[in-house]
């Protein structure tokens, strides 16, 4: 926590000392392909008085072997502590967003999500199944404010909230309950089941070909949800570097700290001796990862302020909190149309 806000101050500091050294007079500007950041980051950028956003993002991430902290672990580590674990699992989710600029100094922001996801397991017996949960998630709705723009540098602070909205009671049906089905544990849930506060600090520079940003994010958890349980705090520090190779496409790299906290509580349905992902123990972390992208940026003609973007991310290191998946590729592919 304290390496987390110690960066809150860099980048303020960073930002305001930019500000006031900085002698050109151009602000920064959004009409550009590295106008937004890359397109997993949210929350990146504003807009100007009475302008629209809307926004289609696919994002989908792969869960695939086990690791136990830093150390990689097999099926056969987790069949001895336990009756049955997971080996992978694929997620997909569609997001829609809007946003609206009442004026320079404020965006509102809104965002739905629907989720698909799948959890092959393999049995201590050596049977395997799948279970699988879709519907819609949380829904996410935040304010920025806009501190500065000046001299080609913007520094804006974010505040929202997760309206729980998603199901935390997803059930399917597995061999031990067949032919019913039963709920499922906590990786599989389409919610959170509270209301989640979000604070965020995002800092944006920009040169005649070369644009780089920064933003620190917390997602926070207050009280229990109906299944008597609640999702770890996460803090994130995203940064990234990206190139103008052309008036309508850029190249973006970005590197990413994220903390994860262990779930609090527990479901009572759930029983935490039967598979690693119902024992709450084998939860949160600390990662770092890594991504590569592009955005591609229409600056005219009828389709003027349409974008495309691009990004392939992986971890570059994960210590886990007791046995789990590991955090394979994410692919987020996403359209953004301004107006």
């Amino acid at each position: 926590m304290k390496t987390y806000f110690s960066a809150l101050f860099l980048v303020a500091t960073i930002a305001f000392y930019a500000q006031e050294t900085n002698n050109q007079s151009l602000k920064w500007s959004a009409g550009r392909p590295d106008g937004h950041a890359p397109i997993s980051v949210m929350g990146d950028h504003m807009h100007g008085k009475g302008e629209w956003m809307f926004s289609y993002r696919y994002m989908h991430m792969n869960m695939d072997e086990l690791r136990d902290g830093t150390d990689d672990a097999t099926t056969a580590d987790a069949l001895a502590d336990y009756m049955v674990t997971p080996t992978t699992m694929p997620m997909n989710m569609h997001m829609l967003g809007t946003m609206y600029a009442p004026s320079d100094k404020v965006t509102l922001m809104v965002m739905f999500n629907y989720l698909s996801m799948e959890m092959d397991h393999l049995t201590r017996m050596g049977g395997t199944f799948t279970t699988e949960t879709s519907g819609l998630g949380d829904i996410n709705v935040s304010l920025m404010y806009r501190f500065f723009n000046k001299n080609r540098h913007s520094l804006h602070g974010q505040i929202g909230i997760s309206i729980p909205t998603g199901s935390v009671t997803e059930s399917d049906v597995t061999p031990a309950s067949a032919p019913n089905e039963t709920e499922l544990p906590y990786p599989m849930q389409i919610g959170s089941g509270t209301l989640d506060p979000s604070l965020a600090l995002t800092y944006l520079g920009q040169g005649e070909t070369v644009s780089w940003g920064s933003q620190l994010k917390s997602v926070f958890r207050f009280g229990e949800n109906d299944r008597e349980y609640r999702y770890g705090n996460r803090y994130s520090w995203n940064n990234w570097l990206a190139i103008k190779a052309a008036n309508w496409i850029s190249f973006s790299a970005r590197l990413e700290g994220l903390i994860v906290g262990e779930l609090e509580g527990s479901d009572p349905n759930l029983n935490p001796m039967m598979v690693i992902t119902a024992d709450t123990n084998n939860s949160g972390g600390t990662f770092l990862n890594g991504g590569l992208g592009f955005n591609i940026y229409v600056p005219s003609g009828s389709l003027k302020n349409l974008r495309l973007g691009f990004e392939l991310a992986s971890p570059v290191l994960q210590d886990l909190s007791g046995i789990q998946l590991k955090n394979k590729e994410t692919l987020t592919f996403g359209v953004q149309y301004s107006l």
